[in-house]
């Protein structure tokens, strides 16, 4: 028995004698390494020091799962092995859901599944996903794979697909954005923190002037709100308020609710309000339901589509808004024209927002819209369809313009063919109106030193001074429409002044975009022909200009009243829908530029740069500006500045870039190396001189 206890005790003291020792480091080292690999697994954390943050989750990303009500499952089917560069796609999609997992409630899941089991394949073929044709070398041979590259997302009885995943660019904004579609289709109230609130402002006086629907108000609202309410979880409250005189005012000019003002038999002033509300923190939607005049009687009306307008504005209110105006009837580019309208511009955006024909000499501005665009219009607009979008802006709408300086004269082209074409003016009217709100717009073309540079058969390389080529230090880095963008290009280009915005108070001003110092405007006899474009010889002449400007704010109306509204001088009751000022805080997004709408410029293969600054445009002004960063993060590029680095210094910088780097981290390695080496044997001469080791050195150099 004792001598099995002391061969016992003799194995242990050898193993712990051998961990002692030096020869145990390198197996300890692997043990802890694969321990480590292991609870990476489990505690998943990624350090990110890119300036975009190019290899996190966004916030927004975070958000979007955080707050699910509902289990989602994510449902993966990638083939393995995948070649090169597919494989890192793969690899980044189950890097990325770790991450999304790690950020999310617990009902957020997801799955892979064996693609080489008939079971998986049958699946994915049942959720419609296709088979991707990639090249594989092998053995010294190109061959042909069928793969499997997509994903689906399965919310309630929801669901949507990612299909045929060739690249990581933009892939984060891709799932984040089918993931909130997805939710927000099941239920528009999820994540809702508190209630939305509806409330009915109606002075039970105005019932002694025997308006048409009066009595039928709170009936209708009661049971468009009944049933709303029930189809969105009892997430609504609903309200009934019956001003008196002292609040009445300042209600209608902070929602801009109709004011109905009288005359009473003693003589004196009698006023009322009706109007329907919808609120969710600090943003509101007014829901259309005013008293209007009928000539020879009064009527209440919005009664009739009292649900939909409800339903329509709750969806603007709670989620992100997917409805925008696109002003038509003045020669603007056609959404539907793929070929040479405004088709390519529309399916940039298809994703989130439905762009909506508006003619506004027929119909008024909906008010569960969050934006207009008016892009490129040619012809006048009447005193009517300027004033709805004056109102739309004092309402807190949004305007995005692209208004052209000029236009080719197309009859004298023909008439003269062969000679230059000839340019006129464009006048709109928009230009009156963007002035009153402090943007003017010259009718010119601007020209810039530093632009697009491009190469004609029989001339060789030529510069398209029409052709303004932005880099970083022409784009704002702190707005998240610009913040990683480059090398943008604006082609027949106006330019935007907005001192008088920049003097108002109470309004902010952002130039997103400008020319470099070397630029210059052409207003007669223009020429658009880079042979014979020559820049001013007196370089004082030349200055910088805004392309592309941000004004945000509260603004003042530019009508003193509705130029179309019926005379009621002799009525009994007068009542006034004119908005004088802003209720809530507006954006107006001003290019002089439409060409950056036309499908020759926007193809993503092409200019993913263009692409993400038109469509960070249109998400800023509609509340999703979170989405911009998230968009543009893989696109951010740190170039040299050409317009100070030239010549031998700037070929220096390049290829020291591509291969300095590396020789300074083998110099440095080497240099370690070397002084390691040193202090090892520093250390051996001062506690053991007699090694045999030195004494071997030392006889070698005899």
């Amino acid at each position: 028995m004792s001598d099995k206890m002391n061969k016992k005790n003799g194995a242990w003291t050898s193993i712990l004698n051998w961990l002692k020792g030096s020869r145990s480091d390198f197996a300890l080292f692997v043990i802890i390494l694969v321990l480590l690999n292991l609870v990476s697994i489990r505690g998943y954390k990624r350090f990110d020091i890119t300036g975009p943050k190019s290899y996190s989750l966004s916030q927004v990303s975070k958000d979007a799962v955080k707050t699910i009500e509902e289990p989602l499952t994510v449902k993966v089917f990638f083939t393995d092995n995948l070649p090169a560069p597919y494989s890192s796609v793969d690899q980044y999609v189950k890097d990325i859901l770790v991450e999304y997992k790690n950020a999310a409630s617990s009902n957020f899941a997801y799955e892979y599944f064996d693609m080489n089991k008939p079971e998986s394949v049958k699946m994915a073929n049942g959720y419609g996903l296709e088979q991707v044709q990639v090249q594989e070398v092998k053995n010294n041979e190109a061959n042909f794979k069928n793969a499997y590259m997509g994903m689906v997302f399965v919310y309630a009885d929801q669901i949507e697909k990612l299909d045929r995943i060739a690249s990581t660019s933009g892939l984060e904004y891709d799932i984040t954005t089918t993931i909130s579609k997805i939710v927000s289709t099941a239920n528009i109230m999820n994540g809702l923190d508190g209630k939305v609130n509806l409330t009915l402002y109606k002075s039970e006086e105005l019932k002694n002037f025997r308006i048409a629907g009066f009595d039928q108000i709170d009936s209708k609202v009661q049971e468009a709100y009944s049933t709303l309410n029930k189809k969105n979880l009892d997430r609504i409250e609903f309200n009934k308020i019956d001003p008196d005189k002292e609040i009445m005012e300042a209600v209608a000019d902070k929602y801009g609710l109709q004011l109905i003002n009288w005359k009473n038999k003693d003589g004196s002033d009698g006023s009322g309000i009706i109007g329907l509300v919808m609120e969710y923190g600090e943003n509101f939607r007014v829901i259309p339901m005013e008293m209007v005049n009928m000539i020879f009687s009064y009527a209440i009306s919005g009664l009739d589509n009292l649900e939909d307008n409800l339903s329509a504005n709750l969806q603007s209110l709670v989620s992100r808004t997917n409805k925008i105006g696109y002003v038509t009837g003045h020669g603007e580019g056609d959404i539907y024209d793929d070929q040479r309208g405004a088709g390519a511009y529309r399916s940039i955006m298809d994703d989130m927002y439905t762009l909506v024909p508006l003619n506004l000499a027929e119909v008024d501005i909906p008010s569960e819209m969050e934006s207009i665009i008016i892009n490129g219009p040619k012809t006048s607009f009447t005193d009517a369809e300027l004033y709805k979008i004056d109102q739309f802006l004092m309402k807190g709408g949004n305007l995005i313009c692209y208004v052209d300086p000029l236009e080719q004269d197309e009859s004298a082209q023909q008439q003269y063919y062969g000679q230059m074409p000839q340019y006129e003016e464009i006048n709109t009217g928009l230009d009156n109106l963007l002035n009153h709100y402090g943007v003017e717009l010259p009718k010119h073309f601007v020209m810039d030193e530093k632009c697009f540079i491009g190469a004609q058969q029989g001339y060789g390389k030529l510069n398209f001074y029409y052709a303004p080529l932005l880099e970083q230090n022409s784009l704002d880095k702190k707005n998240v429409i610009t913040k990683n963008l480059n090398n943008l290009i604006f082609l027949q280009s106006g330019t935007v002044d907005a001192t008088k915005a920049r003097g108002m108070e109470g309004v902010k001003v952002t130039s997103l975009a400008k020319t470099s110092n070397e630029a210059w405007t052409m207003k007669d006899g223009v020429i658009l022909d880079p042979r014979y474009i020559n820049p001013p010889q007196d370089k004082s002449t030349e200055k910088s200009y805004d392309l592309a400007v941000l004004v945000e704010g509260k603004f003042t109306s530019a009508f003193d009243y509705n130029p179309v509204a019926e005379n009621q001088d002799k009525s009994k009751i007068k009542s006034t829908n004119h908005l004088a000022k802003s209720v809530r805080s507006g954006k107006i997004y001003v290019s002089p530029c439409s060409y950056v709408t036309n499908p020759q410029y926007l193809p993503e293969s092409m200019r993913p740069q263009a692409v993400s600054f038109v469509r960070n445009t249109v998400d800023y002004m509609n509340g999703n500006g979170d989405y911009c960063l998230m968009r543009t993060k893989n696109l951010s590029l740190n170039s040299l500045d050409s317009g100070k680095i030239k010549g031998g210094f700037a070929v220096f910088a390049k290829y020291f870039n591509q291969f300095g780097l590396a020789v300074l981290v083998a110099v440095a390695g080497l240099i370690v190396l070397l002084i390691r080496q040193k202090h090892r044997k520093n250390i051996r001469m001062k506690y053991d001189p007699k090694d045999s080791r030195e004494i071997e050195n030392i006889m070698r150099k005899k």
